[in-house]
């Protein structure tokens, strides 16, 4: 791999922990714990058990970072010839690609026991899963030769919730797949708003993004396609599916609004790099909003408190 001779160049103890942290990408996993912790929400009715909650995350975290550590290892050529990531601890030679791939089994091995031991074997399977999916079919198979890399991959980022519906419940409903179609359709719409941010240096290394390969346009257009799918399917868990009322469905549908409206200004100019800078961060604000309104909706004081106003409206 192309960067991986390059002498070392951590200087301390706290520089070596440092550095291993950043192969974690941890900026990335907070929305994948919300998502989680919405789904164990719904499934326990508002009153998830604390030590479940604590474990479930924490496993799902080491899944995470054990994920992105293997994604590191792989794409260390492609981040050397990238300005915007050549000082990432492999391509800088900060980390030897033998001690990363050590550190990412045992991030795997920690969060497939953790998750056995104090969970259910079915989420702790569900998080391998969403490791083996990342690696094989996203970072392996799609990312390198199809634009529709993203969308198909983007089921490896729509798991935690299946992981967090079955530590709760020990299995998978409607509504857990239900959450799952969520993530999935917002992925593109939430990933291709930043592609067209960085488009130049996808194209720089040959990675066959949607707007690299097809251009902005058409890139605008799927974004416009899927923010559609995404806010539709986030009002089946009020309707047929049920298990959210009307809390949820306000909060589902102001966001909802204000998503398909940065959507569209995006559509009408492809080519703003700062309208699509918006739609990505108002994007990752969107679903941790629509993931705490989930929590919410799902509280028994919620539900005390509609009762009682409903009460006083009869």
């Amino acid at each position: 791999m192309i960067g991986t001779s390059i002498a070392r160049r951590n200087e301390n103890f706290l520089d070596v922990i440092k550095s291993y942290y950043q192969l974690t990408k941890p900026r990335i996993i907070p929305l994948l714990l919300i998502t989680t912790a919405a789904s164990m929400w719904i499934a326990s009715a508002g009153e998830v058990d604390p030590f479940l909650l604590l474990v479930t995350l924490v496993g799902g975290t080491l899944a995470a970072a054990s994920a992105q550590v293997l994604n590191c290892i792989y794409d260390q050529d492609i981040d050397y010839m990238m300005s915007r990531t050549r000082k990432r601890p492999l391509p800088s030679g900060k980390i030897k690609p033998f001690h990363a791939s050590i550190f990412a089994l045992i991030l795997g091995v920690s969060s497939f026991t953790l998750l056995t031991v104090f969970v259910n074997l079915l989420a702790a399977l569900l998080a391998m899963s969403g490791i083996v999916f990342y690696m094989l079919v996203y970072t392996h198979l799609l990312k390198r030769h199809s634009t529709q890399n993203i969308v198909i991959g983007g089921a490896a980022g729509a798991i935690p919730p299946l992981v967090g519906w079955a530590a709760v419940t020990g299995d998978l409903s409607w509504t857990a797949w239900l959450l799952f179609t969520i993530v999935f359709l917002w992925t593109p719409p939430h990933f291709w708003s930043l592609a067209l941010m960085i488009k130049d240096d996808y194209a720089q290394v040959g990675v066959p993004m949607l707007p690299v390969v097809e251009g902005e346009e058409l890139t605008v257009k799927q974004i416009w396609l899927y923010a559609w799918l995404v806010v539709l399917c986030t009002l089946l868990l009020i309707y047929p599916l049920g298990p959210l009322g009307i809390v949820y469905g306000a909060i589902a549908l102001f966001l909802g609004i204000l998503f398909l409206r940065k959507a569209w200004q995006l559509k009408q100019t492809p080519t703003d790099k700062q309208l699509a800078r918006s739609l990505f961060k108002y994007s990752i604000l969107y679903m941790m909003l629509l993931c705490t309104g989930m929590a919410i909706d799902s509280l028994p004081l919620t539900h005390q408190v509609l009762a009682v106003i409903t009460c006083l409206h009869q």
